[in-house]
């Protein structure tokens, strides 16, 4: 993702800097050439960003983003998929994805809800059945592919989050950005001429959300759920995946 001359990567630099500060973290970007299989070696797990492009993941223009995708689950790397990520194993896995009749989710993913399967699952340990994480999208997985576990959901997106453990496959995603300050989601609202500008009045409740509680209340969440180490969850849960999942791989 590329949105205003930031890249989609740099909020999981920033999250993963405060979760996993010795990580070695290697960013690709498939929309500048088809990646090989070559790209995954000596990688224990990979994430597939957010997208600041106007096609949907089942779109001719993300043949690149599917086949990069299709290359980690074939070299049976965990993944996780944040908003388009999550979209884009939808599609690769054999599932759905249109635009929301709902319209766009903008500023925070609100009341989003943990499924009985969510409660229980490894990606949501430590997260409170309700919560809200800053979101920014348009589309959203309208048909789960078969086999996956819709682990979250809330008013405006019924598959807020999914995993699917198939195989050689272990995906873990979610339509919000765990990765992503509510400031970032203000960032992306500036830009005049994006479908978000209409979205722009949440701009300053965004950029002061962290701090003051009035304008996260605004927002359906508070200062608590935005600081780094609550609203990294999922993440820090994943990374957790990954090192057991390599620590496995190097005993075989």
């Amino acid at each position: 993702m590329v949105a205003r001359g930031r890249r989609g990567a740099e909020g999981f630099e920033q999250a993963f800097q405060h979760l996993a500060p010795d990580a070695d973290v290697r960013v690709v970007n498939p929309y500048a050439g088809f990646l090989n299989a070559d790209d995954f070696a000596g990688v224990d797990g990979v994430v597939f960003t957010g997208s600041g492009v106007s096609w949907s993941t089942d779109a001719r223009e993300a043949a690149c983003q599917r086949a990069a995708m299709e290359l980690a689950f074939d070299a049976g790397l965990p993944s996780w998929g944040s908003c388009n990520g999550m979209q884009l194993a939808a599609v690769v896995l054999g599932g759905q994805v249109a635009a929301s009749p709902n319209g766009l989710e903008v500023g925070v993913a609100r009341e989003t809800r943990l499924t009985p399967a969510g409660q229980s699952h490894p990606q949501f340990k430590s997260r409170t059945a309700v919560f809200a994480v800053p979101c920014i999208h348009r589309d959203e997985v309208s048909r789960l592919p078969t086999g996956a576990i819709k682990l979250a959901e809330n008013n405006h997106s019924e598959h807020q989050a999914f995993s699917y453990d198939q195989g050689d496959v272990s995906f873990w995603g979610a339509q919000y950005h765990p990765e992503l300050r509510t400031t970032h989601v203000a960032y992306y609202l500036e830009d005049g001429d994006s479908i978000f500008a209409g979205k722009s009045a949440l701009i300053a409740d965004l950029n002061n959300a962290e701090t003051d509680a009035q304008a996260a209340a605004r927002l359906g969440t508070s200062p608590d759920a935005l600081t780094v180490s609550y609203r990294t969850i999922e993440l820090a849960n994943w990374l957790a995946h990954v090192k057991q999942h390599a620590d496995r791989t190097r005993q075989q």
